[in-house]
């Protein structure tokens, strides 16, 4: 039977190591740290998410500085808010919810930010500080996953690791992590030929493609560590209720793998627990005068 991967356990425990730390600091900074989401329009998963981010900053000390603009807000309008976050000595973490409105082009508002306020990660500076193996902010759920490895003690070094999927959010800056780490790494995607070949080498195996349970039984290899970042809601054709499903096929995992992470209560809790996380990092940087 698979070990589980509790990333809702391990999310506690760091949330309550970030608040000792803000506790700490903040009687040296003289006020909290400051994290600002960005949403625009009314989508109801966007919403969902930025309450439960707005919900995690309070649980941790976390003051919040959201703006929720109407769905037909211009580009100039979000951009100056940006603008004004950067300057805004009481923030120290800004993130824009994805996705936006058709009409808004998220690359160049994601470029506005500063790139020390780059809560997300995602910024170009940072990723080609993460490419250089500089410290910097890291994109949450790919850092997210390496926290998990290596608070379950699974070694990464000299081990076959395999990312499902190449997008700039997971798969991209997740290869470059695992590789930091000395692993070798393997990034496949939906044009990879005998996708389950290559998943079968893995040690480390990410699914990370937004396929309800594409990965099965012949692609993963006896004692492998299986990393699931997909996020799906199907609805049970039998009974017409919808439950949240990975990429992973559970139930046909748990007598091959070594460890699994469940959906949901894996990865997805370490995502919003790696924003506060990267929020703490740049107010203590900020207190501490860049150290």
């Amino acid at each position: 039977m698979a070990g589980l991967l509790d990333g809702k356990a391990l999310a506690a425990r760091m949330q309550a190591e970030l608040t000792a730390q803000v506790n700490s600091l903040q009687a040296k900074a003289g006020r909290p740290p400051g994290l600002a989401v960005l949403m625009v329009g009314d989508n109801p998963a966007s919403a969902a998410y930025v309450r439960n981010k707005e919900k995690a900053c309070e649980q941790v000390g976390i003051a919040s500085f959201g703006r929720h603009f109407p769905a037909d807000a211009s580009q100039q309008e979000v951009a100056d808010t940006i603008h004004q976050l950067n300057q805004d000595e009481r923030v120290d973490g800004i993130l824009v919810q994805l996705p936006l409105p058709d009409h808004l082009d998220s690359v160049s508002l994601l470029n506005q930010i500063d790139p020390d306020k780059d809560a997300d990660g995602l910024h170009p500076l940072n990723l080609g500080r993460l490419v250089r193996g500089e410290p910097g902010l890291r994109s949450c759920t790919p850092f997210g996953v390496m926290q998990m490895l290596e608070a379950y003690e699974i070694p990464v070094a000299g081990k076959q690791a395999v990312v499902i999927g190449r997008s700039i959010l997971v798969g991209k800056p997740l290869a470059l992590m695992l590789l930091e780490e000395n692993a070798t790494v393997t990034i496949a995607h939906s044009r990879t030929p005998d996708l389950a070949a290559i998943a079968r080498t893995a040690d480390i195996l990410v699914a990370a493609v937004g396929r309800p349970q594409m990965v099965d039984s012949s692609m993963v290899k006896p004692g492998a560590i299986v990393i699931d970042v997909g996020i799906n809601r199907i609805t049970d054709p039998t009974t017409g209720k919808s439950r949240l499903v990975g990429d992973v096929q559970f139930d046909a995992l748990q007598d091959i793998a070594a460890w699994i992470t469940p959906v949901p209560g894996g990865v997805g809790a370490m995502t919003v627990t790696m924003l506060l996380h990267n929020t703490v990092w740049s107010y203590r940087r900020r207190v501490q005068g860049g150290e």
